[in-house]
C-alpha cells in the first residue's frame, strides 16, 4: 500500500462516513413518515415503476448493486459509475418511504465502493490499489451503516471468494471501518443497540459450565442448522422468484407492480404491517421488530418466514436496499421462536440467529462471529463462532451474492450433499422451465 493510497483513503473514509451518515438519517425519517401515513404502502407499486425506470435511464450497470462491486474488485471492467451512490441512496429511501421490505447494508457497501472507485479513476491509481481502495470502501460503507468496524474491515475481505480471505487489505480496511464509524458518530448518528439479558450470563456461562453448559453447546448447534437452512431459504427464493418473474412477465415495468402489489395482499392477509421495512423501529406497541425478538413473547412463531417471503418479493421484483438487516430479523424471531419451544435462554439464541442467517446467507462466518463480539460482548464468543460456522456450512454453496468467487478450498456446487444435489436438480429443472416459456432456444 503506497502512501498516496494512505493519504487518499482517510479523507475517503470520512466522505463515506459523512453520507452513510446523511443516509441513516434520510432513511429514520422515511420510516417515520410512513409510520405517521399507512396509506403510503398502496403507492408502493409506482414507487417501483419510478425505480424501475430511474435505474434504466440513469443506472444502467448499477442495477447489480454489491455484485457490481464484487465483480470490479475480481476483474477491473466497464468500473463502478459514479451514479451508483446517489442513485442507491435515493431508491433505498423511496423503497423504504413507501414500505418495501428491504435492508441498508448493500446500500451503504454500493456508496463506498462507487466514491471509492470515483476516486481511484480520479487518480488514475494501478489496478492493484484501486483493487485496495475499492475494498476499503466497502468495509467503511459497512461499519458506517451498522457500528461494527472490526467486522466491516473482516466482511470486506472475507465476502470476496468463498473458502479464502486476502489479509493485505484488512489493515487499511479497519483504518477505513474505524475512520467512517467515527464520523457517523460525529454526524450525531447513533445504532441500535442490542443487548443478551445478564441474568443469561450467570445461568448458563460462568456458572457450572460442564455439565450444564454441554447440553446448551448441543442446543445451539442443532439450532444453528436450522439458522443455516433459513439463510439458504432468503438466497434460494430471492434467485427464483427474480428469475420467475423475469422469464414470465415480458413488460418489465410491471414486475415492480406485481411485487408492490403482493405486498399489499400480504399485509392485508396478516393484518400487521410488522414485516414492511427494516423491522428495527417500534411502529406502535406490540409491533414484531429486531428488538423485541430479544424478549418472551417478542416474535410471532412464523414471523421469520414471513420476513423471508416480504424481503424476496422486495428485492426480487425490483425495490432497492440490503438483505442484512432482514436477514437480522429473520435471524432473531427465529431464534426467538426456537428458544421458546425448547425452553432455552430467548435472548442468547435471538443474539445467535441474528448472526447465524447472516453469517450462512453471506458466507461470511468470520465477519459474523466478531461482529457479535462488537455488538453483544465478548462474553459469548465461542457460542457466536459456533452458530455463525455451523450455520456457514448447512447453508450449501448458495448466498446472496452471486458475484462472490469460490476457492478450490471452498464447498462446490457439484459437491454430493443432500442438498447440493436437491439445489442442483431444481436449478436444472428451472432453467428448462425458463426455456419453455420465455421463447429462447438451447444452444447446442
Amino acid at each position: 500500500m503506497t502512501k498516496k493510497t494512505i493519504l487518499l483513503l482517510i479523507p475517503l473514509a470520512i466522505a463515506i462516513g459523512s453520507v452513510v451518515a446523511l443516509f441513516l438519517v434520510l432513511l429514520h425519517l422515511a420510516i417515520q413518515w410512513r409510520f405517521q401515513h399507512p396509506w403510503l404502502l398502496y403507492f408502493l407499486p409506482l414507487a417501483g415503476v419510478a425505480i424501475y425506470y430511474l435505474y434504466q435511464q440513469v443506472g444502467k450497470s448499477s442495477e447489480k448493486g454489491n455484485n457490481l462491486i464484487l465483480e470490479e474488485i475480481h476483474r477491473p471492467a466497464a468500473g463502478v459509475p459514479g451514479s451508483m451512490a446517489p442513485i442507491i441512496l435515493f431508491s433505498t429511501v423511496i423503497t423504504h418511504l413507501f414500505g418495501g421490505s428491504a435492508g441498508r447494508e448493500g446500500t451503504a457497501v454500493q456508496i463506498g465502493g462507487s466514491m471509492a472507485a470515483q476516486v481511484g479513476d480520479y487518480f488514475k491509481l494501478p489496478r492493484q490499489q484501486k483493487r485496495l481502495l475499492l475494498t476499503c470502501g466497502m468495509a467503511a460503507g459497512f461499519a458506517a451503516v451498522f457500528g461494527t468496524p472490526f467486522a466491516g474491515a473482516i466482511f470486506a475481505i472475507e465476502v470476496l471468494t468463498l473458502g479464502r480471505i486476502n489479509y493485505k487489505a484488512l489493515l487499511p480496511g479497519v483504518g477505513a471501518s474505524l475512520i467512517a464509524n467515527f464520523t457517523v458518530s460525529a454526524w450525531g448518528v447513533r445504532h441500535t443497540s442490542y443487548q443478551i439479558d445478564e441474568a443469561v450470563k450467570v445461568t448458563y456461562l460462568w456458572r457450572n459450565f460442564f455439565p450444564s453448559d454441554l447440553s446448551l453447546i448441543i442446543q445451539i448447534f442443532g439450532v444453528a442448522i436450522l439458522f443455516g437452512l433459513a439463510s439458504l431459504l432468503f438466497a434460494v427464493l430471492t434467485q427464483r422468484l427474480k428469475l420467475l418473474f423475469q422469464s414470465f412477465i415480458r413488460v418489465k415495468w410491471l414486475i415492480p407492480v406485481l411485487g408492490g402489489l403482493m405486498l399489499i395482499a400480504f399485509t392485508w392477509i396478516n393484518g400487521t404491517p410488522d414485516y414492511l421495512s427494516l423491522g428495527v423501529d417500534l411502529e406502535y406497541a406490540g409491533a414484531v421488530t429486531i428488538s423485541t425478538a430479544f424478549q418472551a413473547g417478542g416474535a410471532d412463531s412464523w414471523s421469520w418466514l414471513w420476513k423471508t417471503i416480504y424481503t424476496s418479493t422486495t428485492l426480487a421484483t425490483g425495490f432497492k436496499g440490503g438483505e442484512v438487516t432482514p436477514l437480522f430479523y429473520i435471524g432473531a424471531t427465529l431464534g426467538n421462536a426456537v428458544a421458546t419451544l425448547i425452553h432455552a435462554p430467548i435472548s442468547l439464541f435471538a443474539a445467535l440467529g441474528f448472526l447465524a442467517v447472516f453469517a450462512g446467507a453471506t458466507k461470511t462466518p468470520l465477519a459474523s462471529t466478531v461482529m457479535g463480539m462488537e455488538i453483544f460482548g465478548p462474553a459469548y464468543t465461542l457460542f457466536f463462532a459456533l452458530a455463525c460456522f455451523t450455520a456457514y456450512f448447512f447453508s450449501s454453496h448458495m448466498g446472496i451474492y452471486n458475484a462472490q468467487r469460490r476457492s478450490r478450498y471452498s464447498k462446490r456446487p457439484g459437491s454430493n450433499k443432500p442438498i447440493d444435489r436437491f439445489l442442483r436438480y431444481n436449478h436444472i429443472k428451472l432453467d428448462k422451465y425458463r426455456f419453455k416459456f420465455s421463447g429462447q432456444k438451447k444452444s447446442k
